[in-house]
Order: C-alpha cells, then structure tokens, then sequence
C-alpha cells in the first residue's frame, strides 16, 4: 500500500493528520484480519504560501493580518489548535513560532526521499515538525535545517551542497501542481494507491476505514 501525503512543515494539521495516520496504521496492523504488509509512506510538497518570505515574523501576527483578526483572537484560534494536538500526544508552542518559506525545507525533505528512502525521510519530517511546533524552533534557512539532518544521520555535507543549488525546485512545483490536479487546495491531504483520499486532519475512524477500503481493493 501506498500513501502519499501532501503537506507544509508549518501546518499544524500536518503534524495532526500525521498522528492520525500513524495511529490508524497501528490500530489495523494489531487487528488479525489486516493483510496488508507493506505500508510506504511518501512525502509530497505543498507550501501553503509560496511567496513568503523568510523574515522570521511571528506566526500569531502573520496570522492575524492574513485573516484580519485581533491578536487577541488570533491566538485563541491557535489555542483551539493546540488543543485538538494535545489529543493525539502533541505539545504544540504555536504562540512562539516565527514564519517563514518552506521551499528548502521540501526541497531538503525530497532529497532524502530519493537519496535515503522513505524512512530516513519520514524521521527526518517528524524531527522538523517536533522542531517546529513543539520547540518553536525556525525550520527555512540551509542555517536552521541542517543540524536537523545531522540529527537524524544524514549528510549533513551533501544536504548543504544540495540547498546551495536550485535543486528540487521543479519537484516541490510538480508536488503542488498535482495536487491541485487531485483537487486539493488544501493540506494536509493523503492519497492511497491513488484510488483513495483524505482531506484534512479527520479522525482516527475516517483514516482506518479508508485505509481498510483501499486494503479490501487489493484483494
């Protein structure tokens, strides 16, 4: 089975959504009658605003012009958010995030898919999003995304040659234009076997009967 999962380093959904996933995934393969073994999980690039720039204003006032609310407003809606991670194990600190553009950190997380494979890049992405939501840590410049990739095992040196270049650039364009091409103007979104979708963070329930579905279109 494969799943591919659009998403931004600096959606707090994402990181729900991924929770969500791993938790249906776990939940079927403790259930004797689940047949399926091999689930790969793919990472796809969708920047939820391509012209930001990194500058590294807070997230909370970026907000609040964007929708024009209140500050005040603004990080109660955060706080909502912060609530719906605490559910799934998450600790979110989106009151002290900064913003920022997240094309290097796709273009870094899609060279680990082709140069490291899906799991070196699936902890690689989880290390961002605990970096970022739950450490309040900048996640945009070669600067801030390279101790992650030394965390994780990686070359850090290849990755730093990497993002000097324009490297990956068509491929997070590509990443976004086929996801508008499947209708999502939105992340997170998950495709499986490219029969099956999931828009947004939805429950645990949605994401396990649709995972089923598509395990019972395999047989």
């Amino acid at each position: 089975m494969r799943i591919e999962v659009w998403s931004d380093v600096v959606c707090p959904w994402c990181f729900i959504g991924k929770r969500r996933l791993e938790q249906a995934i776990a939940v079927l393969r403790a259930d004797p009658s689940w047949n399926v073994t091999e689930i790969e999980v793919l990472h796809r690039a969708f920047q939820l605003d391509p012209s930001n720039t990194t500058d590294g204003e807070r997230t909370v006032d970026v907000l609040a012009r964007k929708y024009k609310m209140s500050p005040e407003e603004t990080a109660a809606m955060m706080g909502n958010v912060t609530e719906v991670a605490a559910s799934v194990g998450l600790a979110f600190r989106l009151l002290d995030t900064h913003s920022g553009n997240t094309a290097d950190a796709h273009r870094l997380l899609l060279w680990a898919q082709e140069t490291a494979g899906e799991i070196a890049t699936q902890q690689l992405l989880e290390r961002l999003l605990h970096g970022y939501f739950e450490e309040a840590e900048p996640v945009f410049t070669a600067a801030e995304l390279l101790p992650f990739v030394r965390e994780v095992g990686l070359d850090a040196d290849a990755a730093k040659a990497m993002l000097s270049t324009d490297a990956y650039l068509d491929a997070v364009a590509a990443d976004q234009q086929q996801a508008a091409e499947f209708g999502a103007n939105g992340v997170p979104f998950f495709v499986i076997d490219q029969r099956f979708g999931i828009s947004g963070a939805q429950s645990l329930e949605v994401f396990t009967e649709t995972l089923r579905q598509a395990a019972a279109a395999h047989s």
